[in-house]
């Protein structure tokens, strides 16, 4: 008897779902089948000034899942459509290849899903990546002195002391997830969280109107794979790893099934 194709969701940024969907993606098809939900709020870098000038969700980090997922080498795409910045071209100055054509290609085709398709089918990946909502929106968070920092990249490489951690994270404004983000996690047979950043790529994605409840009443086994380490200049959050598990199931409706260290 064949046996069952399994769904697996990974819920992360780019960096974080890049080392995931990599580790996964040989066994997509026969074995199972493999999609990323990804946050939309960053604002930081080529994204947030396409998202400022365009509206458009931030594609850095759907660009880097896209890729991940491709049947071709991941470092020379990569190069290609990620970490080349063009310089001496006026506007274009800062931008890579891949920001620029989910841009350009959702002004052109007047939805921005088409254009993460679009780019699918170029690199052959295989599964699908989706934003966590349709609407980019702000990531706050409140530090143990009291103080409210808005903004992803402002969080991310924080400029004030480092002893202040952060206690509580929302979205401004609240954002409904998506039908097919709904669908996939509900349909999951795992969704795995991280690696990555916990407070600007895990629980973005876990503050969206929608994702709780189906957490709740979903069946999948909840895993987490914790990096080995911590960005020393990142995000004031979790130093040790039962912080970082601790407050990310602060988020979750249930605990983890499983922890990869």
């Amino acid at each position: 008897m064949k046996p069952t194709k399994k769904r697996i969701v990974t819920v992360s940024g780019g960096n974080g779902s890049a080392i995931t969907l990599r580790a996964l993606a040989p066994y997509a098809g026969e074995a199972l089948t493999l999609d990323a939900l990804i946050p939309t709020s960053d604002s930081g870098g080529s994204s947030g000034r396409l998202r400022q000038e365009f509206g458009v969700i931030p594609p850095g980090d759907i660009l880097r899942a896209v890729l991940a997922l491709s049947k071709y080498d991941f470092e020379t795409l990569r190069e290609i459509f990620y970490k080349t910045r063009f310089e001496n071209l006026g506007s274009l100055n800062d931008h890579n290849l891949g920001n620029l054509f989910l841009a350009f290609a959702r002004e052109y085709a007047g939805d921005f899903m088409v254009a993460v398709r679009a780019l699918e089918q170029a690199v052959g990946a295989v599964g699908h990546v989706y934003p966590i909502t349709d609407m980019p929106t702000e990531l706050c968070v409140r530090l143990s002195s009291g103080k409210v920092i808005k903004g992803e990249a402002e969080i991310d490489r924080p400029d004030y002391d480092r002893t202040d951690t952060i206690v509580d994270a929302w979205l401004e404004p609240v954002v409904e997830a998506s039908a097919n983000a709904l669908a996939l996690l509900k349909a999951a047979d795992a969704i795995i969280f991280g690696p990555g950043s916990l407070y600007c790529s895990v629980i973005p994605i876990l503050l969206v109107s929608g994702v709780k409840e189906v957490l709740a009443s979903g069946s999948a086994r909840l895993i987490y794979v914790l990096g080995s380490g911590y960005e020393l200049h990142g995000e004031t959050g979790a130093r040790r790893a039962d912080e970082f598990v601790s407050q990310l199931e602060y988020y979750l409706p249930r605990p983890f099934t499983t922890i990869v260290y």
